[in-house]
């Protein structure tokens, strides 16, 4: 046990320090296989109404609410060491808040710029309030921008389901940018891939990233000749059940069982 809080308290100070941590072999081989067949037959069964985005051969590389229609997403992260890092940084009143579902096909390579995951989704986003900006919808659930001390009080974790290497668009992440909040990290020019601070996060499937939401990140295209998928699940946690304002989760999976 005294070995185990050690490495918790490790792992803690590095996402505090960098905003981010890679956690290596939380899932087998065979896990990960079990992962990818669920996931197939549950996308396969998607419809094309902007729960999902699908290649030209029709496999899915963007899905949202998958809590809904993925329940392996549910439970899948309520493990060592994600579990106890999850109560150790986010207090034992956590929850999972959303989930979603990422690959980079051969057929279907796409890039996003540097930036900060500003929105959480909600129950209902028409309600006024001083604390959330910027009402919009995604997939038929109501999302809004969350202040930025709720935002400082989540983590995602990126479950990777295949390897990471240069060839399949990794994830680039600028060390210690949550520290910032919401300020936007001068990134135009290459500056950002010119800096110490931009880490390139490759990784072995299994192996899981803990991110804050406030870390700057960017996402670059898969090489062309490539023949890699990048498969990730996507599930992001908040400390606490309520909300300022009188608003509502959209869902919140209490990590208490």
């Amino acid at each position: 046990m005294p070995q185990e809080s050690n490495t918790l308290i490790q792992l803690a100070q590095e996402i505090d320090e960098q905003g981010f941590v890679l956690l290596s072999g939380v899932f087998s081989s065979a896990e990960v296989d079990e992962l990818l067949a669920t996931l197939a037959t549950a996308t396969t069964g998607l419809e094309r109404d902007g729960e999902s985005i699908r290649s030209r051969s029709g496999s899915v590389y963007a899905a949202r609410n998958v809590l809904d229609w993925y329940p392996p997403a549910r439970d899948v992260w309520r493990r060592a060491p994600l579990a106890p890092l999850l109560t150790h940084v986010l207090g034992p009143e956590y929850g999972l808040v959303r989930a979603l579902f990422f690959d980079k096909p051969p057929d279907r390579s796409w890039s996003l710029p540097w930036h900060k995951d500003l929105t959480i989704a909600v129950a209902d986003n028409s309600r006024p309030s001083t604390a959330f900006r910027h009402p919009t919808r995604k997939a038929g659930v109501p999302h809004v921008e969350a202040p930025e001390d709720l935002l400082r009080r989540m983590l995602t974790l990126r479950i990777h389901l295949d390897d990471v290497t240069d060839e399949n668009g990794p994830l680039k992440v600028i060390a210690g940018s949550h520290r910032d909040g919401k300020k936007e990290h001068e990134t135009g020019q290459g500056a950002a891939a010119q800096s110490p601070a931009t880490h390139t996060i490759l990784t072995n499937r299994g192996d899981v990233l803990a991110m804050r939401p406030l870390l700057t990140h960017a996402s670059g295209l898969s090489a062309a000749e490539t023949r890699r998928h990048r498969r990730i699940l996507h599930l992001e946690f908040a400390a606490e059940p309520n909300l300022p304002d009188g608003y509502h989760w959209h869902t919140f999976l209490s990590g208490a069982k």
